[in-house]
């Protein structure tokens, strides 16, 4: 049996028509529940708590679930005009510009990407918790993956750990990268000589770097690069590991004179949809700096 694609949401409601097998199923209650687990894939969960809290009921052949009750959004609404690359009743992806927090640090008077997402929802008249579901460093920019409600943030969360969220970059290195390169595949761990950064380190945590393409230039490389682990630092760590910093990162050696971050970008996020199990591919245009810095290196 496939999912059905007649659905629609209604307030916090989403209402979907399973078809008069479970509608006239002589256990219509267990017919529901293995419909729920092992058609839609509603995490267990999620589906005890909608039983507890009267969250399923039937309106005719339509059967609804409460996917979309009113939360508080769990941080303050700060306005910040956002790029948003995609967006539906389960799933919100917008770009973070480099320079700006996912979430707050304790610094005071910052304004992060959860403080502007809580007010973009507040602007678009919805009442719901702020769930980013991956980061990324301050200086980096790129996609950031949001959960609109719970089914999402729990199934999006799986697929994290179960390295399905597919997340490629752009990087711009010092040096001229070899053709042999192209698995960076060692452990990373805290630096104990410096809070803020990491290293690798035979006891640290696994992590895996793959270079799947690259450009040339006279003294440095583009490069585009696929996470399987997403360690703090990893992709900074690893090429400065590799002897191949990237430009402008100088807490790992990198060179400040062509750009004032580290040349790192989030190019493409890819995830299969938290209800629907369709492919999601999310493309993010390189920001200006990027831009101007490959600019600079084909001159």
């Amino acid at each position: 049996m496939s999912r059905p694609k007649d659905w629609t949401r209604r307030g916090q409601w989403l209402e979907l028509v399973p078809g008069k097998k479970i509608a006239g199923a002589p256990d219509r209650e267990g017919a529901v529940e293995d419909f729920l687990l092992n058609v839609l894939g509603l995490p267990e969960k999620l589906l005890r708590k909608l039983q507890t809290d009267k969250g399923i009921e039937w309106r005719g052949d339509r059967l609804r679930l409460a996917l979309f009750p009113v939360r508080p959004a769990g941080i303050d609404p700060i306005w910040y005009e956002l790029n948003v690359l995609y967006e539906d009743d389960f799933c919100l992806v917008v770009h973070k510009p480099a320079g700006m927090n996912i979430h707050p640090d304790g610094r005071n008077g910052e304004i992060t990407l959860d403080h502007a997402v809580a007010a973009y929802y507040e602007s678009q008249g919805e009442q719901m918790a702020v769930r980013h579901i991956h980061r990324l460093d301050l200086y980096t920019s790129g996609p950031v993956l949001y959960a609109k409600n719970e089914w999402a943030q729990l199934r999006l969360d799986e697929a994290m750990r179960a390295k399905e969220i597919d997340r490629r970059y752009v990087a711009f290195v010092e040096g001229r990268i070899p053709p042999e390169l192209t698995v960076m595949d060692q452990p990373i761990g805290k630096d104990r000589h410096h809070n803020q950064r990491r290293r690798v380190s035979a006891a640290g945590q696994t992590a895996v770097t793959h270079i799947i393409d690259r450009e040339i230039y006279k003294h440095a490389s583009l490069l585009r690069l696929k996470l399987e682990t997403g360690r703090t630092h990893q992709i900074r760590v690893h090429l400065s590991h590799a002897g191949y910093p990237l430009l402008g990162d100088t807490l790992y050696g990198g060179y400040d004179a062509l750009i004032s971050r580290q040349a790192l970008h989030g190019e493409q996020l890819s995830f299969e949809h938290p209800f629907t199990g369709e492919m999601i591919d999310v493309v993010d245009p390189w920001p200006n700096d990027m831009i101007e810095l490959e600019q600079l290196l084909n001159s």
